[in-house]
């Protein structure tokens, strides 16, 4: 146990440390070829601190721990919303534009539907949960996905943040952005991996299951360079980074990544039922609609905080329903 507190810190330290790195090599990176912070934050930082995920779900498939590899994901998308844009959001409020709330985050409520349809259509005619190699059909959304997000960012009128190209940052030689931007991503793998080794080290010495260790503690730790990359963002001014980090990573980890892992091997959801599937989906829905109302295209620190104590409530609803 001694151990794995050692990697638990370890491993938070690097990604603290990554996430650093990782958000200024990105913003140069997004002056030096014209792109947008928004638009770096949905492809580029979405993907790379999304390799976590990746990497533990695949693993955990090949593994014969499918459940984990489920529940890693929707825990993982469901930190992202209620945890990180919810951060972010009491941080400094994170103006969304008209165009992200048209195009982008409803893809975001896309991927939660798919997920939900695909997993309860089995339970539906009697049979368990499971995601089958309907998993190709993930991966062709997410082709779709990438094809309009570059095709709206060529179309996009210059003053338009998802046009607009990132500023407050002095041109760096592309050798080095590259390098700080690399060198960051190292440091958010390495970190993860180590963060949930240890975490999942302690979950299992008090008797988790491998359900609730990926909706939580993988959760959380996969989630860890987002909220790293989203907080740094934030405090910087970067809000864009932030904002398209989460878009761009709950996407991500539906259609590529669950997309991947189901077409290599069927998923069985095991003890991720139908209500956290549904948590995700009113995640994903109080996110568009938090960016529409109360402060027009802004979501406020009010708005952020009830996301964070929308989350103590999930938590404290599986703590509750914990096996005795």
């Amino acid at each position: 146990m001694f151990l794995d507190i050692i990697f638990l810190i370890a491993g938070l330290v690097l990604i603290l440390a990554g996430a650093n790195y990782m958000t200024d090599g990105s913003a140069a990176l997004a002056k030096r070829f014209g792109m947008s912070d928004f638009l770096i934050g949905l492809t580029i930082v979405a993907m790379m601190t999304s390799a976590p995920e990746l990497v533990v779900s695949v693993t955990s498939a090949l593994n014969a721990s499918s459940e984990m590899a489920i529940g890693n994901i929707v825990g993982s998308n469901i930190f992202n919303i209620l945890v990180i844009i919810g951060i972010t959001a009491l941080i400094r409020p994170i103006a969304v534009t008209r165009g992200v709330l048209i195009n982008e985050i409803p893809l975001v409520i896309l991927s939660s539907v798919a997920l939900l349809v695909m997993g309860c259509a089995p339970y539906l005619d009697g049979g368990p949960m499971v995601l089958t190699r309907d998993g190709i059909i993930l991966l062709l959304f997410f082709i779709v996905f990438m094809r309009h997000t570059f095709a709206s960012a060529k179309s996009a009128p210059s003053n338009d943040p998802v046009a607009s190209s990132a500023s407050g940052f002095k041109p760096t030689p592309l050798w080095k952005a590259i390098l700080i931007t690399l060198g960051g991503l190292a440091g958010l793998v390495l970190g993860g991996q180590w963060f949930v080794e240890g975490a999942s080290g302690l979950a299992r010495a008090i008797g988790w299951s491998e359900g609730l260790i990926g909706l939580t503690i993988l959760a959380a730790g996969t989630s860890l360079p987002e909220l790293a990359t989203s907080i740094v963002s934030a405090t910087k001014g970067f809000s864009g980074i932030a904002l398209g980090n989460v878009i761009g990573s709950n996407i991500f980890n539906i259609f590529f990544v669950l997309g991947c892992t189901a077409t290599v091997t069927p998923l069985s959801f095991g003890g991720i039922g139908i209500p956290d599937l549904s948590v995700l989906l009113l995640a994903s829905i109080l996110f568009w609609v938090f960016g529409w109302f109360y402060r027009r295209r802004t979501i406020t620190r009010p708005e952020g905080a009830i996301l964070v104590i929308l989350y103590i409530a999930y938590m404290t609803y599986l703590y509750l329903n914990l096996p005795a």
